[in-house]
């Protein structure tokens, strides 16, 4: 177990200072995390979009886990270990449409979409395809329990955290306006990003709006830092809101259609929040997108970015224009993140202080990270 001090994290802002820095380095710390922060939790996984219809299955090596994303023949998104429950063979390793069952390719188990074992060839011999021994129905795909809000498929690893629906009650509460239908942009409205750091400081970063002047330059020059405003709720959610939000427009005025029934708050304002462990959101009148973080190691993470409209269909030109913005948005961060990874080697630093009046947010997520530490150790102690 790992035994970094975690005290001054947990003071008061003025006071605290950031995480050590084994938390960003370490690979004892980084395995304590995972327990802790990402198995305990609803994490992000993966969006619906990206099963649209019955039978679409894509495998997801999250956490080293191999898991399998799937839409079922129902049309019910489900998740299950992407193993076989005979010799662990992996079942898909590829994106595809299941078109009849999930066939194992070493012994030809055969699964259906709904993770049941339906075929079992040659079990009892050549020829013998049941056996005494061999109950079909205890024998199904392991399912990772799941659940879907703004198209996010969230999973809990461990089954031990509460419902979703409490877990997420103060976001899903603060963004009740936008609990409408949500259309993915397609092919060209996704991409992703391959970051050399630590996933938690892509979370950071995306908490504050502190580093716009300097890292964002083109983006503050009309959504300046003094339009910008905190969004904290202590233990699940925080992040930055902006009081100046421009509509992108075409070189015909046309611009994306407005989300139906919103409160005129959102003619000119957006908000981005971290949702605890590994999303990240913004919402405009418009449009929306989310950012899942998939750690890779104490030092890698891989952003997969998703952006979503309130109609079907839209305009291409203006849909490419708007990935490609916040294409450039998001790359800007990019050397930030890795050059606080870099820092983190210092053995010197000591995990750094917090602007009392502009680093609220990122706080916040270190004393959450910090919090659910400590409650996992203790857990750990008392089982010991």
């Amino acid at each position: 177990m790992s035994d970094t001090d975690l005290s001054a994290v947990r003071a008061p802002i003025q006071q605290a200072r950031g995480l050590p820095n084994a938390h960003y380095n370490d690979d004892a710390v980084y395995a304590e995390e995972k327990q802790a922060l990402l198995y305990k939790q609803w994490a992000g996984l993966a969006v619906a979009a990206d099963v649209p219809d019955p039978g679409d299955a894509v495998p997801i090596n999250f956490l080293n886990i191999p898991l399998l994303l799937i839409r079922d023949r129902k049309g019910e998104v489900r998740v299950f270990q992407n193993t076989c429950r005979h010799r662990g063979m992996i079942l898909v390793d590829a994106p595809r449409k299941i078109e009849g069952a999930i066939r194992c390719p070493y012994h030809s188990w055969c699964y259906s979409t709904d993770g049941k074992l339906v075929s079992t060839p040659h079990v009892g011999g050549p020829g013998q395809n049941t056996h005494d021994g061999i109950d079909r129905a205890l024998l199904g795909l392991v399912e990772v329990r799941s659940h879907i809000w703004r198209d996010v498929v969230w999973i809990n690893l461990s089954g031990e955290a509460p419902v979703f629906e409490h877990a997420m009650a103060d976001v899903i509460a603060r963004w009740a306006e936008f609990d409408k239908p949500l259309h993915h942009g397609g092919a060209d409205s996704q991409f992703q990003l391959e970051l050399n750091c630590n996933w938690k400081l892509a979370v950071e970063n995306y908490c504050e709006s502190y580093h716009l002047p300097w890292v964002h330059p083109g983006l503050n020059s009309y959504s300046r830092l003094e339009d910008h405003y905190h969004i904290e709720q202590p233990g699940a959610f925080s992040g930055q809101g902006t009081w100046v939000y421009r509509q992108l427009t075409g070189e015909d005025g046309a611009t994306f259609a407005d989300f139906e029934d919103l409160s005129d708050k959102w003619d000119k304002a957006a908000e981005y929040i971290a949702v605890y462990p590994n999303v990240l959101f913004g919402v405009h009148r418009d449009h929306a997108f989310v950012i899942l973080l998939h750690p890779n190691g104490p030092g890698q993470t891989s952003e997969h970015i998703h952006i979503y409209y309130s109609e079907p269909d839209t305009d291409a030109d203006l849909r490419a224009r708007n990935t490609e913005q916040w294409k450039q948005v998001f790359a800007e961060d990019v050397f930030v993140v890795e050059g606080m990874q870099q820092g983190r080697n210092a053995p010197g630093f000591d995990g750094g202080r917090f602007s009392p009046v502009m680093d609220g947010p990122t706080h916040l997520f270190h004393d959450w990270v910090a919090e659910q530490v400590q409650r996992n150790r203790a857990t750990s102690r008392a089982a010991e």
